[in-house]
């Protein structure tokens, strides 16, 4: 992901250089206020696609156990994305209430908040079965929601309470021509496109299912792998976006060409790799219009709308800046922000 960041004063045409001269005439706290926490709708939509990907890596690492299947299949859908989505929601209000445990920092991370959060696990697992008899957790899956629970209350709530977003930018006058200043890192991007991937084909492998084979459980899958292969082809995209967009000033259907042709470049050469190992996880072998059975025109449809959405959530992504000490969810401001 990228930041995107437009400072207050025009540019003339020496650039960069009249801009640091003019920077000290801009009233303190101007940028910080134009800066925010991660919108409410975005935080969901993270939520979600973050709880797809556990869901993922958790069933494929099962399979790897059972089965030593190279291909790293793993599990979820649209009704458990959902639900993650607002069980994450509630988990981020639960430890906004950290300030409650002042001097009690252990009792919260290792009593409070992982009973919370494996309460909520064993509730969606019993809603997603859909059946009259309550499931039982076992042991090592007791284990797996605990070591979960304190990833979410050391690393990922921290994490996320870094992210500002930039509420107050026109995409006519972003950058005056400029390429934006990148304010996440290329991992962290990377990281997001990889899970915004599973989220693709899981929904993508559901609604197939729910066609073809009329399993109304929506149940989706995809490959561990497709995570590498997502999280690469995003974020290679991405860079054609800001170069050809900002750069050069090509519109959408100019670049278009160039994200169809890098897309089935890039999925028949991971393709041909993974085949190699027999890790690869598609076979098009059935369908019409399609080479080596690794790429087929058929789904040329789909890829059209996912490079369209690669623009507009570029568009979104770029306006996300991390900050280096974020109001972290438990304090007294942070605490007013989540009322």
């Amino acid at each position: 992901m990228a930041s995107r960041w437009r400072d207050g004063p025009r540019e003339d045409s020496s650039g960069l250089k009249a801009h640091h001269q003019e920077e000290p005439c801009r009233k303190p706290g101007d940028a910080a206020e134009s800066l925010g926490e991660l919108p409410r709708w975005m935080r969901l939509y993270f939520y979600g696609m973050h709880g797809v990907t556990l869901d993922v890596l958790l069933s494929s690492l099962q399979g790897v156990l059972n089965y030593r299947d190279p291909k790293l299949v793993g599990f979820s859908s649209p009704y458990l994305c959902v639900m993650h989505s607002l069980a994450h929601f509630a988990l981020e209000k639960m430890y906004s209430q950290k300030s409650c445990f002042r001097g009690r920092p252990v009792v919260f991370h290792l009593v409070f908040y992982p009973s919370i959060y494996i309460g909520l696990q064993i509730l969606i697992g019993n809603i997603n079965t859909l059946t009259e008899q309550v499931r039982v957790v076992s042991g090592t899956q007791l284990a797996v929601h605990y070591i979960l629970a304190l990833y979410f209350s050391q690393v990922f709530h921290r994490g996320l309470a870094r992210l500002q977003y930039q509420r107050d930018i026109r995409q006519e006058d972003s950058f005056n021509g400029q390429r934006p200043p990148h304010g996440l890192p290329g991992f962290a991007r990377f990281l997001f496109f990889g899970m915004h991937g599973f989220l693709d084909e899981v929904l993508f492998t559901s609604i197939f299912n729910l066609v073809e084979k009329s399993d109304r459980t929506l149940s989706g899958h995809t490959s561990l792998w497709s995570f590498l292969m997502y999280g690469s082809c995003s974020f290679v995209v991405e860079r054609l976006y800001i170069h050809l967009h900002f750069s050069r000033g090509w519109g959408t259907w100019r670049r278009l060409p160039l994200y169809i042709c890098f897309v089935y470049t890039w999925e028949f050469s991971w393709g041909l790799v993974l085949r190699q190992f027999d890790a690869c996880s598609w076979d098009y072998s059935h369908y019409p219009h399609n080479f080596m059975g690794l790429i087929t025109l058929l789904y040329l449809p789909g890829w059209v709308c996912l490079s369209l959405y690669q623009d507009v959530l570029s568009n979104v992504l770029l306006r996300i800046k991390c900050t280096k000490d974020g109001n972290e969810w438990g304090g007294e401001e942070a605490k007013k922000k989540l009322l």
